[in-house]
């Protein structure tokens, strides 16, 4: 018959009866076997989960309406700014300034090592089938575990540390600090933009001090005329504000978003003397003079 089958033969299959099937899992008992102990998964126990994410989902949204997210000072492209991820990206960030991950092995450091990383972590329950479940009797998952979130702890760390000390070396004051700087001092309303602004004429525009203006980096945010730029306040007027000093101050050491500028000036090919003059004629740009 295996040798010569005729596909129009009728075949008849013959069961036994007296053989039992065999298996390793008894029927389930029904729920109702356990009053009190136990319930039906849909709906009674799914229903109970759906309610309480909703609940949590209602939660979130009325403390996102109540409280928006606030809004920055207007973007200024010549703003003097140190770029940072986010908080959660920091470890990556570090870990790509380091020389093995970065210039000629950014494809190693960018791609390599994540995709291994990410990889090792989808293919982990294939890897470590144990069926222990205490994690310190899992050494090899446990210890990898732990590494890797040491190496993100210490990573953040040593990022976030190292933009502190950026920020202090440039005088550079992030612009959310600097909002709350302005609502603990009372002024908690956002800049308003004004009208045009009348701005009094340059003082002494013949002195030799003009020429040394335009060689002084000054000229290349507050502008040749001395009116300022978007987001650059205009040096006319500014003998109102600071004297000779206060001037010489700013320039040696920054203001605000403002950046020392005094070792600029001195490769631009200016002399004390001449920064010294530069600051006496800033002086005298006052109003009504």
């Amino acid at each position: 018959m295996a040798h010569r089958h005729d596909p129009n033969e009728k075949v008849i299959y013959v069961g036994d009866s007296r053989i039992r099937k065999k298996t390793s899992r008894p029927d389930p008992r029904d729920y109702s076997a356990y009053p009190g102990k136990s319930e039906a998964f849909i709906p009674n126990f799914l229903l109970k989960e759906w309610m309480v994410a909703v609940v949590v989902l209602v939660g979130i949204l009325v403390l996102v309406m109540s409280d928006p997210a606030p809004l920055g000072y207007p973007a200024d492209p010549r703003a003097n700014i140190i770029p940072m991820p986010d908080w959660y990206f920091l470890f990556l960030y570090q870990f790509l300034k380091y020389p093995y991950t970065s210039d000629q092995y950014i494809v190693f450091g960018t791609l390599l090592v994540p995709g291994i990383a990410f990889g090792a972590l989808l293919l982990a329950p294939f890897l470590d089938t144990g069926k222990e479940r205490r994690f310190y009797r899992r050494p090899i998952a446990s210890g990898l575990m732990i590494l890797a979130l040491a190496s993100c702890t210490y990573l953040t760390w040593v990022a976030w540390d190292h933009y502190q000390k950026e920020l202090a070396e440039t005088g550079t004051v992030p612009d959310h600090i600097k909002r709350e700087e302005e609502r603990k001092a009372g002024n908690t309303e956002a800049p308003k933009p004004q009208g045009k602004q009348v701005l009094p004429a340059i003082v002494a525009a013949d002195d030799p001090a003009a020429e040394i203006y335009k060689k002084a980096t000054c000229v290349s945010c507050h502008a040749a005329d001395l009116k300022g730029q978007s987001g650059i306040p205009p040096l006319r007027g500014i003998g109102d504000k600071h004297n000779k000093d206060e001037i010489l101050n700013i320039i040696k050491n920054g203001q605000g978003g403002m950046s020392p500028q005094y070792e600029a000036n001195k490769s631009a090919g200016l002399s004390d003397d001449d920064i010294d003059k530069l600051s006496d004629w800033l002086a005298k740009q006052k109003k009504g003079k």
